[in-house]
């Protein structure tokens, strides 16, 4: 080696352990300003790593998102993960969000009504999958929020859920935000994604909704032949043929004489529940269920519905019970309310497109077309969004979070 080429190996030599020092040292620094998040999430948050939220695959067919100006990062979303897993969020330390929305159940719940820190919810846990990509803005079965972000902290400041309703001699939401900012990894983690230790409404907002929007499931059945397709008409080649019936089925509009019984076509679902996202229309009115859960009365309000994505396991088996009341326990009994619509009395806020003509439609459904359906349906779910660990709890199951 001659002295020239000596000269700049050396030189290259000073330059990778100078490097390699730097990167060294930033790791430790990173790992020294955050000791409680190291402390308290050991494999499962690494500040110096953080999951894949925010470059997540979104497939080219898929055209619709409400991030308006909440855009999902890696921080953000790893603060949300944090603040919905942890049961200081609740008034006595019990409940968090993934206790109605569980990630086993597509973010759903199998309980008709899930627990509260002061009882039952009063309506049937709404799966959170693809919330990202809804058509509708507005969130829960009555839309009464109107982005996702006000949606986050309403469980929250709710007396019967999570207790920080300030009524009903419940402590108020500055009392919550005040414990949280006596919590060492809060301390850091605001500071790590905001900038500020200071903790506020908003802020919990913006994380919880970046997280919730992370949670996305386009490795169905559904999504592998909607790729070789230029659209949803066409045949999927890696269908059955029972699976693309009931895709045409699904997608076709039916034909009604002038009673409501149908007499030719599909069913219609996609009006309300369009593919790709197949989630609810916004103008969708009530869907003809108007039960009150666990109590007497109707409700007509309930005009929502999450993403028709992961209704069901990728087996086949139900993610929880369907509609707002949970009285419908298959995907058989779901499809048997819309073959036959009653027009209940007190019902004023039904949608007319369930009544064609002025009568309750009457599908009239052969068997092998509700299988056929059913075996569309199952085409929509995927398997990553119930095991990928960037979704699960990051606290370790001892902890009493």
């Amino acid at each position: 080696m001659n002295k020239i080429s000596s000269l700049l190996f050396f030189v290259g030599l000073l330059v990778f352990t100078a490097c390699s020092k730097n990167e060294s040292n930033e790791t430790t620094v990173i790992a020294d300003s955050y000791p409680n998040v190291t402390a308290t999430f050991p494999g499962k948050i690494d500040l110096n790593n953080l999951s894949n939220y925010a470059n997540q695959i979104i497939p080219s067919y898929i055209t619709k998102d409400n991030t308006a100006g909440n855009p999902v990062t890696d921080k953000g979303a790893t603060l949300g993960r944090v603040l919905f897993y942890d049961k200081n969020l609740s008034s006595n330390n019990t409940i968090s969000c993934s206790s109605c929305h569980i990630q086993a159940n597509a973010f759903g719940d199998v309980a008709i009504a899930s627990d509260g820190i002061n009882g039952k919810t009063t309506r049937h846990s709404m799966r959170l999958v693809n919330s990202r990509f809804s058509r509708e803005n507005k969130f829960f079965w009555d839309e009464r929020a109107t982005t996702l972000e006000l949606q986050t902290t309403q469980p929250i400041q709710n007396h019967i859920e999570m207790g920080f309703s300030g009524t009903l001699g419940d402590a108020n939401l500055i009392v919550l935000i005040s414990k949280l900012q006596n919590i060492g990894y809060y301390k850091e983690l605001f500071k790590y994604t905001y900038g500020s230790e200071i903790i506020t409404e908003s802020k919990i907002q913006l994380a919880l909704a970046q997280f919730i929007r992370s949670i996305q499931s386009f490795d169905s059945k559904y999504d592998a032949g909607r790729v070789l397709v230029a659209n949803d008409g066409q045949p999927f080649t890696n269908f059955t043929t029972q699976e693309n019936q009931g895709k045409n089925l699904f997608l076709a509009p039916p034909v009604f004489d002038a009673t409501g019984n149908r007499t030719s076509g599909g069913v219609g679902c996609a009006v309300c529940h369009a593919a790709p996202e197949f989630d609810i229309d916004p103008n969708t009115k009530n869907n003809g269920i108007i039960g009150v859960l666990n109590a007497p009365g109707i409700d007509i309000t309930n005009t929502r519905a999450p993403s028709l994505r992961d209704l069901v396991k990728p087996n086949g088996s139900s993610n929880g019970l369907f509609m707002h009341t949970g009285n419908l326990t298959t995907l058989q009994n779901v499809i048997g309310h819309y073959g036959s619509i009653n027009l209940a009395p007190g019902n004023t806020n039904l949608d007319p497109r369930l009544a064609p003509n002025g009568f309750g439609q009457k599908l009239n459904l052969t068997a092998p077309e509700v299988n056929a359906l059913v075996a569309f349906i199952q085409t929509l779910s995927g398997t990553n969004v119930y095991v990928d660990t960037k979704w699960s709890t990051p606290f370790n199951k001892k902890s009493p979070k």
